[in-house]
């Protein structure tokens, strides 16, 4: 019997899959199977994979024939998961030895629809530890509840659906599937519906799983088209969200975070190809005109003056000043955390 199906998505990836392989090896039980989904890889990642399926017991290889983005390879795994619980994990990333027994264990004990764990970010050869925020550990909780306060970092600002385990009902109501065709952000719209949907979840300290920071090949490094699906994505927070019964309260939120992620990809505005900055731009201010104008007034006051000075130019369709539209761009580590701000 299946206990953890883990779904593992690779893309060009070649330099650092063995490092993702040699650890899911490390993590071999019998009751946990490995979904390699190959998203039409052209390096060779692929030869990897394929050896992979052979040596590294319960590993399955699922091959694209086409590249879909990192949703629509999660949804690959999802469809051909066995497993009572499942996880995620990136093919640039990697496991500590027995991580999956440990998730497993965290997940049968606490017995809740979820459960977030903190992770290790690997920048180089630095590592640091970072939290999921929220106080309160081993113990169920209301979801829904975990997305406020508005202006404080909470449970949907860490939306790393690789930083947890979800047992197979989420599954099974359509919960854990992720928007096809996003090629960034994706995480964000499915959070959202993690926390407004599920019954329980809780937290557990585990720092089992390893998030590689500056991969060249990342689009969190790259400034083409890709980038502006987070405009698509938090249009599906918000609009999912205003149908919630308790949209009032949870729609500031919703909004306040939109706008700190459109603001911080305005401040980077240089590192886009200009086609794609006018895009942004122009995109930027449609999507500040759809939002509840109420409440985006009261967001653009708390931001603070020069993020909603920013934001207030682009919605007017004025062009961004150098004052407006800094060259240091905020570390893309740290754009959960101002999101919240």
């Amino acid at each position: 019997m299946v206990k953890l199906s883990v779904i593992v998505p690779f893309y060009n990836v070649r330099q650092f899959a063995p490092d993702t392989l040699r650890s899911l090896k490390a993590n071999a039980r019998e009751d946990v199977e490995f979904l390699l989904v190959d998203d039409c890889s052209s390096d060779g990642t692929r030869d990897l994979l394929e050896r992979a399926a052979e040596e590294v017991p319960g590993a399955v290889l699922l091959p694209h024939e086409s590249n879909g983005g990192l949703a629509t390879a999660r949804n690959t795994g999802l469809d051909a998961a066995r497993g009572t619980y499942l996880t995620f994990l990136d093919g640039d990333d990697w496991y500590a030895p027995g991580h999956c027994g440990r998730l497993l264990a965290a997940a049968e004990r606490l017995g809740t629809d979820f459960v977030r764990v903190d992770h290790v970010q690997v920048t180089g050869r630095a590592r640091q530890i970072h939290r999921m925020p929220h106080g309160r550990r081993e113990v169920p909780l209301r979801p829904v509840d975990a997305i406020l306060p508005a202006d404080r970092s909470t449970s949907v600002d860490y939306p790393y659906a690789w930083a947890g385990i979800y047992h197979r009902r989420l599954l099974d109501s359509g919960v854990l599937r992720f928007r096809d065709g996003l090629r960034t952000a994706e995480d964000r719209p499915w959070i959202w519906r993690l926390h407004r949907e599920a019954e329980s979840f809780a937290v557990t300290s585990l720092h089992g799983v390893f998030y590689r920071r500056g991969v060249s090949s990342s689009l969190t490094q790259i400034g083409d088209v890709r980038q502006l699906d987070f405009l698509r994505a938090f249009d599906q927070v918000v609009e999912e969200t205003s149908t919630h019964e308790r949209a009032a309260e949870l729609l500031p939120k919703a909004v306040r975070t939109y706008c700190a992620v459109m603001a911080h990809h305005l401040e980077s505005i240089e590192r886009f190809e200009p086609a794609v900055a006018r895009t942004l731009r122009a995109e930027s201010a449609a999507a500040l005109r759809r939002l509840p104008q109420d409440i985006l007034r009261a967001t653009l006051t708390a931001l603070g003056p020069e993020r909603a000075a920013r934001l207030r130019r682009v919605r007017r369709g004025q062009a961004l000043t150098r004052s407006a539209a800094p060259t240091a761009a905020l570390p893309a580590t740290r754009v959960h955390e101002e999101a919240a701000r």
